[in-house]
Formats: C-alpha cells, structure tokens, sequence
C-alpha cells in the first residue's frame, strides 16, 4: 500500500490530521481535520482519530515535508497513515474547503 494520497483523492468531508504550527492552524484549515502540531504528537497519540489499512489517516501539514516525517514516525508505532502530497497548499488549490478562526482561511 502507497504511504500517499492527493487532496483530490479525498473526500471533501475526510478527517485529517493536521500537524501544522498554531499561527498555520490559525489561518486556514480543512473543516474535519483534527489537530495535533508535529512536536507534539508522541505525547498525544490517544487523541488520533481512528484508521485502518482500509481508511488509513491522511495526514497533512503545509506542503508535505512534516507530515512525510509524521506519517513515517506514525507507520513504525503501528499506525495505518498516509501523506497528503502538496499538504495545505495543494489541498487549497484542488479547492477543498477551508476553515479558519478569524473567518477568512488562507494557507500559511
């Protein structure tokens, strides 16, 4: 099975793990994703959302460098992950929908 996956192979509505800083969060967001920044993931592991080798969790940051490091940390605990090729940046571009807190989502 491929350790990637293309925004425009996913559901609109797929749950993502997001593994961006809080400023990157802050400014725009896939609506269903979860998040947890990249440094902070060995001690968050409980709060994944739940995958299998069917559904594994695509897992996304900016442009595909961290959340590569993630998804193949992740893959050697066990974790059935995948990476979003392109990150934020290709999933705003494949015109995914995009969420922020200030109301006015842009990908940083």
């Amino acid at each position: 099975m491929s350790n990637a996956t293309t925004p425009e192979q996913l559901p609109d509505d797929a749950v993502l793990l997001d593994v961006r800083e809080q400023d990157e969060w802050d400014a725009g967001h896939a609506p269903t994703a979860v998040h947890i920044p990249l440094g902070d993931l060995p001690a968050r592991l409980g709060e994944l959302p739940e995958a299998d080798e069917a559904h594994p969790l695509p897992i996304v940051c900016r442009s595909g460098g961290r959340s590569g490091r993630a998804v193949a940390w992740l893959a050697q605990q066990g974790f059935d992950v995948v990476n979003v090729e392109g990150g934020m940046k290709q999933w705003a571009a494949a015109g995914k929908p995009l969420t922020s807190e200030a109301g006015d989502a842009q990908v940083i």
